[in-house]
C-alpha cells in the first residue's frame, strides 16, 4: 500500500501536538505472582532481578522509566504476530494506549472474548478477573493524527478489524519521519474512544505511572461487564458490543460453566 501523504517529508508537515494521560490495563497479578513462591519480600526481589535478567534488553533511551512504560519497547526477542502498527518479528516496540480508561477497558474485553472465541469448549471462568488500570502522562509536538483530515481521509485503513498491513507500512513511514506518536480511533470501543501508539519513549512527560485503578472484568453468556469501586464507574459490552469483527461474530456464547451447567 502508498500513499503521497505517507512520505517523510509530508508526515513531517502533519506533526501536532498532544500532551495529557493515556491509560492502560494490566493484569493485576503481573507483580504478585511471584510472591507465592517465595519466603520473604528479599526473596521475592532477588526473583524478580533474576527474570529481569531473563527478559529481552530495554533499549537505552527507555531504561529510565517504570518498567510498566519500558515493558513494550523490549527489543530482542521475536514479535510473535504482527498487531496494528507493528510488525512481526524483530521489530521495534509499541506502547498501546487509551485516552480514556472506558476505551482501555474496551481494547481488553475484546481480546478476552477474541481468546475464548478461539477456544470454543473453555468454559466462561466463574469468578471477574481483576485488572490494574493505570494512566502515564505524555507530551510532545511529534503527534500524527489519524482522526483528523487529511490523515482521516484514509479513515478505512486506519479501521480495518483484521488486515494491519495499511497501518503497519504507515507506522514505518511515521518512524522515518521520527514521529513520536499516532493518535487512532479505536475500533473495539462502541463508544468511539481513541488510541494512541506511542512510538519513542522521550513521549512520556513522566517515567512512573500517574494514576491507577482497580477494575474487575466478568464474561459470561451475557456478555462482559466491567466495574470499579474508585472511582465508581462501570461499562458492559452485550453479545452484539464487538459482532462487527468476523472473530467475534461466530463466538460461541452457551457453554459450559466451571459447575458443569450450561448458562443462558
Amino acid at each position: 500500500m502508498s500513499s503521497p501523504i505517507w512520505t517523510r517529508v509530508a508526515l513531517s508537515s502533519e506533526f501536532r501536538g498532544f500532551s495529557g494521560p493515556c491509560w492502560r490495563l494490566v493484569e493485576a497479578q503481573h507483580r504478585v505472582s511471584t510472591l507465592k513462591l517465595t519466603d520473604t519480600l528479599a526473596e521475592q526481589a532477588l526473583l524478580e532481578e533474576l527474570i529481569e535478567d531473563a527478559k529481552p534488553a530495554i533499549p537505552p533511551d527507555c531504561r529510565h522509566l517504570d518498567f510498566l512504560l519500558a515493558t513494550p519497547f523490549r527489543y530482542g526477542a521475536l514479535y510473535p504476530y504482527g498487531s496494528r502498527f507493528r510488525r512481526a518479528g524483530r521489530t521495534p516496540g509499541v506502547y498501546y494506549a487509551a485516552e480514556d480508561p472506558k476505551t482501555a477497558v474496551a481494547e481488553m474485553a475484546f481480546y478476552r472474548l477474541l481468546f475464548f472465541a478461539e477456544s470454543p469448549d473453555t468454559p466462561w471462568p466463574r469468578d471477574a478477573a481483576e485488572y490494574t488500570a493505570f494512566s502515564a502522562e505524555v507530551a510532545t509536538g511529534r503527534l500524527l493524527d489519524l482522526t483528523e483530515p487529511p490523515l482521516a481521509d484514509d479513515a478505512g485503513i486506519w479501521t480495518d478489524r483484521t488486515d494491519y498491513q495499511g497501518c503497519q507500512a504507515f507506522a514505518d513511514a511515521a518512524r522515518a519521519a521520527d514521529a513520536d506518536m499516532i493518535r487512532y480511533p479505536s475500533v473495539r470501543d462502541p463508544a468511539g474512544g481513541n488510541n494512541l501508539a506511542i512510538l519513542m519513549c522521550r513521549a512520556f512527560a513522566r517515567p512512573t505511572p500517574v494514576e491507577r485503578q482497580t477494575w474487575r472484568m466478568r464474561l459470561s453468556a451475557s456478555g462482559v461487564q466491567a466495574l470499579c469501586e474508585f472511582p465508581r464507574q462501570a461499562v458492559e459490552f452485550p453479545r452484539d458490543a464487538f459482532i462487527a469483527d468476523p472473530r467475534i461474530a461466530g463466538v460461541i456464547w452457551e457453554r459450559p460453566g466451571v459447575s458443569g451447567r450450561v448458562r443462558s
